[in-house]
């Protein structure tokens, strides 16, 4: 029998991490935010805040519906975030062996009940299943960024994930607002990322090869297709931290991931979450 989700922890309050506790917080569910230490929450608390009046300005109803951020329970303490837990979603920073060791914890804490979902956009969740104690209990739910406009969840389980756990992720989408994109067999990239990464790895290349700008590069993508937003608004939109870290796991990506450390990691140009990228964002978040 499927198990009705209720409580609702989300692993890592970055960019995207924040969006899918603040949506399903705003969507009635009792949430639990946990990162690693106060600094990383009171991060958190800074991106809800902002998350509120964007849902305020831009999803229609939100202003009678009132700030979800104040329902949300911020913890540094992963044992206590995933104790009482219906849903697990990881949302913890691009990197399998991080992924791995975070799923190794949640595995002896959460209740035997919990389904556990990776937010991942690149790795198969048969890469991370095992590290949980309970590969029957895992999937992937991936979420779109701007999940209040850009609202689909990708659902995809491993030949191990029990059916009612996959039907219940699916369940769960719907009643968070999501459109559920059911995934039939394991791809890495998902759907979305097959069809978004090649298109932002081009644009690199052009970067990398000095074929042209950034903005020239955005110019001419929206131009000639019609787009509202170009490859380098789009990485600056999802933040450069993923990227960068996917790129420098990848040889064929060395050049990428170089030329990301070293014109905006290591300056602190993260992307528009941080007020700087690819562009630069003022306190309205306008390019």
């Amino acid at each position: 029998m499927m198990h009705r989700i209720q409580r609702v922890t989300v692993l890592g309050a970055g960019v995207l991490g924040a969006q899918i506790a603040y949506q399903a917080a705003y969507s009635g569910f009792e949430v639990t935010t946990w990162d690693l230490d106060n600094e990383a929450l009171t991060r958190a608390r800074k991106r809800f805040q902002t998350l509120a009046a964007t849902y305020r300005d831009e999803v229609p109803g939100a202003a009678d519906r009132g700030d979800a951020s104040g329902t949300i329970t911020l913890t540094s303490d992963l044992a206590e975030a995933v104790a009482h837990a219906d849903l697990v979603i990881e949302a913890v920073p691009e990197r399998l062996d991080i992924k791995q060791s975070t799923w190794a914890r949640v595995g002896a804490h959460a209740p035997e009940h919990a389904i556990l979902a990776s937010n991942s956009s690149t790795l198969l969740p048969s890469a991370m299943a095992a590290s949980t104690g309970r590969p029957e209990r895992f999937l992937a739910l991936h979420f779109a960024n701007q999940i209040w406009l850009h609202n689909t969840a990708e659902v995809m389980g491993t030949p191990q994930t029990d059916p009612e756990v996959y039907a219940s992720a699916v369940a769960f989408a719907r009643e968070m607002g999501m459109v559920p994109i059911e995934i039939h067999k394991e791809q890495p990239g998902y759907v979305l990322n097959s069809l978004l990464v090649p298109f932002l790895t081009a644009a690199a290349d052009l970067v990398v090869r000095g074929v042209a700008e950034p903005r020239a590069i955005d110019q001419t993508w929206k131009i000639g297709t019609g787009s509202p937003v170009g490859p380098f608004e789009i990485l600056d939109i999802v933040g450069l931290t993923t990227p960068y870290n996917i790129a420098r796991n990848d040889p064929r990506q060395a050049a990428w991931a170089d030329y990301l450390k070293t014109n905006f990691i290591d300056r602190g140009r993260l992307g528009r979450d941080t007020g700087q990228g690819f562009y630069t964002y003022d306190s309205n978040q306008e390019k």
